[in-house]
């Protein structure tokens, strides 16, 4: 359905799979300090938080690279 929606927004998919698997990233990385911090392990915890950031920032990197493209293309010369 999801995918459907993009078709007909022209949106380029590869763009929507990446924030699908940000979003995932996400709720697994917090699933994971959660448990970590049930179990009394903090520092551990903010670790898993910590490569649950970089990750999705890593991925991140070309969308906002196409972001600011765009806004750059809207600036007047």
């Amino acid at each position: 359905m999801v995918e459907r929606i993009a078709v007909n927004s022209n949106i380029n998919l590869m763009y929507l799979e990446t924030i699908l698997k940000i979003i995932g990233i996400a709720y697994i990385a917090e699933f994971g300090a959660q448990i970590t911090k049930d179990a009394d392990q903090g520092a551990l915890a903010s670790k898993i938080e910590l490569a649950g950031k970089i990750i999705i920032l890593s991925l991140a990197i070309p969308i906002l690279t196409v972001v600011i493209e765009t806004v750059l293309n809207l600036m007047p010369k």
